[in-house]
C-alpha cells in the first residue's frame, strides 16, 4: 500500500504526478525543481537553484515523518556539468549544517529540465 505525499512547503506537482510517495518502509519523492514553495519564483544562480532544489526535496521527506539522515541515495540532474563544482559545494553545506551524513548520489548532466531550471534533485529514504 502507497501513500502519496503533498506539503505546503515544497512546490506543487507542475504535472500529473505527486510530490512523493511513501510505501511504508521506503520513501520516493519526484524530482524537485528549485522553486520555492511561497513565491513560486525560480532564481537564476544555480547555487541558490541548488539549495532550494535540496530544500523541496528535505519537506517531502519531513512530510512522510523522515529527516535527511534518512536518505540514502539521491539523484542530481544538472543542465550544465560545468557547474558540478558549485552544486557540490551547496550539496555539502546541506548536508554538514544538517549534522547529515551524505547519501549514495549519481549527478547526470540532461540536454533540457522543466522550466528551464538549471538542477532537478530527487532522493529515495528508508525507514527502519
Amino acid at each position: 500500500m502507497s501513500t502519496a505525499l503533498n506539503t505546503q512547503s515544497a512546490p506543487a506537482a507542475i504535472g500529473p504526478y505527486v510530490q512523493g510517495v511513501d510505501l511504508g518502509n521506503m520513501v520516493f519523492t519526484s524530482g524537485q525543481l528549485p522553486i520555492d514553495p511561497v513565491t513560486g519564483e525560480m532564481s537564476d544562480d544555480v547555487a541558490e537553484q541548488a539549495y532550494q532544489s535540496l530544500k523541496n526535496v528535505q519537506a517531502i521527506v519531513e512530510a512522510a515523518e523522515l529527516t535527511m539522515n534518512q536518505v540514502f541515495k539521491m539523484t542530481v540532474f544538472v543542465k550544465d556539468l560545468n557547474n558540478f563544482p558549485i552544486v557540490n559545494e551547496v550539496y555539502q553545506k546541506f548536508f554538514d549544517e544538517l549534522g547529515a551524513r551524505y547519501p549514495a548520489r549519481s549527478c547526470v548532466e540532461v540536454a533540457r529540465l522543466p522550466k528551464d531550471a538549471q538542477i532537478e534533485i530527487e532522493a529515495i529514504a528508508v525507514r527502519s
